[in-house]
Parts: C-alpha cells; structure tokens; sequence
C-alpha cells in the first residue's frame, strides 16, 4: 500500500514557477514509477510527466516539455515537478501517481497506476 499526497499547488501570474512535490509512504518506493497528471472538470485525466523506477528516465508530455522537470528522490520518498513558464492554460487540479514496476510504453495511460494522491490545485492569472 503506497499513499501520495501532494503539495506545492497555489496562485500564480502567468510566466511564473511552481514547485509541486509528492510525499509517498509505502514500502518499495524505487520500485514504482511516479507520474503527474491534470484534470479539468468535465476533462479526463492528462498525463503531465513520468519518471522511470529502473534508471530515473523522464518522460513528459508535450504541453510540458522545455517548461517542466520531474525529478524524483528515492531516500526521501519523494517526486517533485517543477513547473516555469506558467500558462493560464495550465490551470487545473494535477496528481501525483504511482505505478509498481510498470511497462515504459505504459507511463502515459492514467489506467494503469495503482495509486493517486488526492490532487493540488494550481491557478495561473494573466
């Protein structure tokens, strides 16, 4: 049993930086593969980034790339997501999500991770 809970979620002018983080309890935590996701209400579930339980790969989608880094610590149990260049369009509730030893071509399926946080709500302003 793995339980996630974000933080790092606020307010922020368009242009700006946010820090998300994602504590995990749990056993085995290097052996999962940590991922953040978004949800609008009325939208399903949108990957954001992954990174890979074997060697630390990073995976992001392309709204992501060149604005956000995922990076994770196995000591302190813990997967971050650093967010620069906000949009107002990056305005929703993200989740932290874990996967025990997941296929790599699966990191972008919301289906297949075994456990959620309960979200952080993020807000970009023009």
């Amino acid at each position: 049993q793995v339980q996630l809970v974000e933080s790092g979620g606020g307010l922020v002018q368009a242009g700006g930086s946010l820090r998300l983080s994602c504590a995990a309890s749990g056993r085995k935590f290097s052996s999962y593969g940590m991922g953040w996701f978004r949800q609008a209400p009325g939208k399903e579930r949108e990957f954001v980034a992954a990174v890979d339980w074997r060697d630390g790969s990073t995976y992001y989608a392309d709204s992501a790339k060149g604005r956000f880094t995922i990076s994770r610590d196995n000591a302190k149990n813990t997967v971050a997501l650093q967010m620069n260049s906000l949009k107002p369009e990056d305005t929703t509730v993200y989740y932290c999500a874990a996967v025990y030893r997941p296929n790599l071509r699966d990191y972008y399926r919301p289906e297949i991770y075994d456990y959620w946080g309960q979200g952080t709500q993020v807000t970009v302003f023009s």
